[in-house]
This record gives structure tokens, sequence and C-alpha cells, in this order.
């Protein structure tokens, strides 16, 4: 594939690349005989990607996407350009509102020949929401968009991965307490496999002249509830668990709570769902097939429990 991609000898930086989505597109990107330079403010949490890559395709730089300076040092010189940063903490509107402009603009400066922006299904149209993390997400398309008009923006749905922070989050839980509550148990989630992602980013630096200039929403093929997810989780680890559906109101008043692993934006977004709009192409544009995560479950619960892979029945 890799002598055949027009991505072969290309340097694309990825900033915010040692996160858990550029792992998965360091490696379609690397399998496509890209250069990469893996720009983070802890490019260490990358090394672990060097045996997958030939002499010299890989480079590492320590980067401050908060920092205009940084960031414009960090692409000089790109052939194309991904953006995977995001987060719930620190001044949002910098890092994901400000920070994408800049990064659209030191790509334009080098010449790259493409740039692809994840932003995530919960951008809203109005900057002004009271959803912080959504607002930031809103302005950072808008300011890449007028950057680069020729950038692909997409939006994909909550990322599961063997590794995520959400699966696994869930299913830490359930391994260890006999009843849990579940917040937004009606609330429908369109789960979306990490390597399907990686794979659209991928094609879409290959052929900006198809899907540069557009928006994508990117949702899996299947729409779950939370309190499905749950479920499902404590029947891959073979284990009974009682789950106790949470009042909205009361899972408002917790996430407000200091210290809790959920904040206010997330439960937010939470409420609201976090399906495809329909208004917005998809998967299908990009010739993938995403994957459901019923695939994935059974194998990646193993760990979880209480025999392991020798586990035949129900257990507590």
């Amino acid at each position: 594939m890799a002598k055949d991609s027009a991505l072969n000898g290309k340097l694309v930086v990825l900033m915010g690349g040692s996160g858990f989505i550029g792992n998965y597109v360091a490696q379609a990107l690397l399998e496509r005989g890209a250069r990469l330079r893996i720009a983070s403010r802890n490019p260490e949490k990358a090394f672990k990607l060097k045996p997958l890559a030939n002499l010299g395709q890989m480079q590492f730089a320590r980067c401050d996407a908060t920092d205009r300076a940084s960031v414009e040092r960090c692409i000089a010189g790109a052939d194309a350009v991904v953006n995977l940063v995001g987060s719930f903490e620190g001044n949002l509107r910098r890092l994901m509102g400000e920070a994408p402009g800049w990064m659209a603009e030191a790509a334009k400066k080098a010449g790259a020949m493409s740039f692809v922006h994840v932003s995530a299904i919960a951008a809203e149209p109005d900057e002004d929401t009271r959803n912080e993390y959504a607002s930031a997400k809103c302005l950072g398309e808008k300011r890449v968009r007028e950057a680069f008009p020729e950038a692909t923006i997409l939006r994909p749905s909550i990322l599961f991965g063997k590794d995520d922070n959400f699966l696994n989050m869930f299913a830490g839980l359930i391994s260890t307490l006999p009843v849990l509550p579940v917040f937004g148990p009606d609330k429908k989630l369109q789960l979306v496999y990490v390597d399907d992602v990686a794979e659209a980013v991928a094609r879409s630096l290959e052929d900006p002249a198809q899907f540069g200039g557009k928006t994508f929403e990117l949702g899996g093929p299947e729409e779950v509830t939370m309190l499905e997810i749950n479920e499902r989780i404590a029947e891959a680890q073979r284990r009974k668990r009682t789950f106790l559906p949470m009042p909205d109101a009361l899972s408002a008043t917790f996430a407000a709570l200091p210290g809790t692993p959920m904040s206010r934006d997330q439960w937010d977004l939470l409420a609201q769902g976090n399906t495809v709009s329909g208004e917005h192409p998809g998967f299908d544009k990009f010739g993938i097939e995403p994957k459901p995560v019923g695939l994935f479950l059974d194998k990646w619960m193993t760990r979880y429990r209480k025999h392991g892979r020798f586990a035949e029945r129900l257990s507590a």
C-alpha cells in the first residue's frame, strides 16, 4: 500500500499525536509510507510506536498547543497536518478554539497539501452555548475553515477501542461493584471504532480533492443507550450486576460536584445524546463500513472476568 499511496514519503504532522486516537492514526499513516512528526506536550507517550516505523520515518516534537509560536515551529515543513488535540480541562477556548486556527494558518504557510481537523459531534452551531467544550469545538471548526478552506473536518461520535477510557472505565467499575448507578440511562450513543476513524483520517489526507472542504459525521452502525452499554459489558464479563437508572436532575447535580469522574460539560453532552444528525456525509463516502462494538466486546472483557478466559458462567 505504501508505494501506491499519495502519502508515501510525505511529512505528516500529528498535532496531539501521542493520545488515544493518535496511536491509531499514526499506524494507518506509517502503513502508507508517510513520514511522521508527532507533536505533543508529552511526545514520549508515543515512543511505543517506534518499532513500527522504518529508520528515519518518525520524529517527535514537544509542543504546547496553547502557544502559537510552538505550534508554528512544529508544523514548519509539513506536507500535511492532522489536528487531534482535545480535552475537557484547561483553557478550552484557546486549546480547541483558537489553536486549530493557528495550526491551519501554519499548514497553509508551509504549503501543506491537506489538513484534517478531528472535531466532535458535540460541536455546536452556536459558539456561545453554555457548554464550554462544544463552544470551543465550534470555534475551532470555524477558525480552521477560515484559514484552510480545503480542510477536511471529521466529527466522530464517542470513540471506543481496546485501550480506550470509555468502555474500560465502565468495565473496571462493573468488575468491582455489584450495584452501579447509570447516568443518562436512556441517552443514545453511536459508538465509533477508533480504527475506522483513523482510516477516514488517512483517506482524507490521501485525497484532498475528494474530501477537502467538507465536514463528515462519523458514527458507528448502531445506536445504543447508556444502560444497554453497561448491560452488555456486564454480560461480556459473565457477571450479575444491578444497574440503577439515575434521574437527569440527580445526574446533573452529581456532575456539578468537584472531584467527580464526570464534568458538567460531559453531562450536558451526554444528556443530548451522541448520534449523527444526518446533515453531513459519513463513513459511506470513504468506502468504510464501521464496525459495531459487539464485534470486540466479548474478547476485550476477558481480562475483567473473575476467571479470565476460563469463565464459563455468570459470577459475582
